[in-house]
């Protein structure tokens, strides 16, 4: 998309048919927030959502809450709201834990599905944490060998008759890689394997059907795209086909097919509660609750459209504003294989990223030197890319970033 001026992209906002959306969030003054696919900002619905939580649900109606607010069943209640976003029927997502405890999960619910299989395949360049948890099943599973692959497009020489579960995150959380979830998936599943997928950088940015994409299991966080706060609960994914095989090995009381008859041996919830463990975190679960209400009236099909654009308009003006300053591009080109954010490079990236947040421009970094920019279409804007760029190049022209505080280190960055 070529655009060549700020009244181009005021002229693209004020055509925009998500533009109404930006108003449902809390955004500072002055500040370009490309930074959702770490944290998305606030709905503006959830101090109300919260008050009422805290003030009337936990502090009149006290335990009873349990019941007459919906407490217990929030697990299931904030999946189904989720289920319309990634192409899931009912009954078939959980709200629960953390994504690293899910993908723990996951991968021991897809090994038993296996038990003449021993080899996990997940990516050498995946998110850390999807990572480390497979090292940590490998030690709790001394039968299981672990395959690193360099690169995707290397997933089907891999592929053997020793392979149990195949593990790997729709969007690439550095370079914004979007992979064919059903292709890949048909593949995986010809070769006999369990197929789990990461969605923790494309749910609510990326349309998908896992229903007809027939994937086996999924995982995503509910703090990126979906804007359910720090530390919001992560969710879990599988179809009712394979709901009576499920086997978990968090058997906690919240997954039990009766909890409250307080039995002494455990007995799985038979659908897709058997994903559940301990007690959940209430009151967060009311902040995500919010968040997912803004996107019951959301055409994924436009959030697509207006990603591709703005990722593209961002890509194409930093190349033709900054082209002199040493910028990589890391991302796809092809917007048909990009997510929604985009990842350049440079060897003094982190200082930079510290220069454009001073600015008000929030992004964020990533070893070794990329910086990221993530853009939701709810609301980011073509005016947001249009000054977010201005402010790059005359950070690039002034040398603004050699300044010696943008390269102090944060313990986050």
């Amino acid at each position: 998309m070529s655009m060549e001026s700020r009244d181009e992209a005021r002229a693209l906002d004020a055509a925009d048919p998500l533009a109404g959306f930006r108003d449902r969030y809390v955004l500072p003054d002055g500040v370009i927030y490309l930074d959702g696919n770490s944290l998305g900002p606030m709905a503006a619905s959830v101090p109300g959502e919260m008050a009422q939580a805290v003030e009337q649900e936990w502090g009149q109606g006290l335990i009873s809450s349990w019941n007459d607010a919906g407490w217990w069943s929030l697990p299931v209640t904030l999946g189904e709201k989720i289920a319309p976003l990634v192409g899931a029927a009912p009954g078939q997502i959980v709200v629960s834990d953390s994504t690293s405890v899910n993908i723990y999960k996951a991968v021991q619910a897809g090994l038993q599905m296996r038990p003449d299989r021993n080899v996990l395949v997940t990516e050498a360049g995946g998110f850390p944490t999807d990572l480390y948890i497979t090292e940590g099943v490998m030690q709790s599973e001394r039968r299981v060998e672990r395959r690193l692959i360099a690169n995707p497009a290397d997933i089907d020489r891999h592929l053997d008759a020793d392979v149990a579960v195949l593990l790997l995150s729709h969007v690439d959380y550095r370079s914004g890689e979007l992979l064919d979830m059903k292709a890949i998936t048909e593949r995986a599943q010809a070769a006999g394997a369990i197929v789990i997928w990461d969605l923790c950088h494309s749910a609510g940015v990326v349309p998908m059907s896992l229903d007809e994409c027939n994937v086996d299991l999924a995982v995503g966080c509910t703090y990126k795209y979906l804007n359910g706060g720090p530390g919001a609960q992560s969710w879990i994914y599988a179809p009712k086909r394979l709901h009576g095989e499920i086997r978990q090995p968090l058997s906690g009381w919240w997954g039990h097919a009766a909890p409250f008859e307080f039995e002494q041996s455990y007995r799985a919830e038979p659908g897709i509660k058997a994903f559940l463990c301990g007690s959940q975190a209430i009151l967060g679960m009311r902040a995500l609750s919010a968040a997912l209400d803004v996107f019951a009236d959301v055409d994924m099909a436009l959030v697509r459209a207006k990603s591709i654009g703005l990722t593209g308009t961002f890509i194409e003006l930093v190349e033709a504003e900054c082209g002199a300053h040493g910028f990589g591009l890391f991302s796809p080109r092809d917007a048909a294989i990009r997510g929604s954010q985009v990842a350049l490079t440079h060897p003094d990236g982190y200082a930079i990223i510290q220069a454009l947040i001073a600015r008000g421009v929030i992004g964020d970094f990533r070893m070794p030197d990329i910086l990221r920019f993530g853009f939701a279409p709810l609301y980011i804007g073509y005016e947001d890319v249009w000054n977010a760029v201005a402010i790059l190049r005359d950070i690039m022209e002034t040398g603004a970033w050699k300044a010696p505080e943008f390269a102090v280190k944060a313990a986050v960055t």
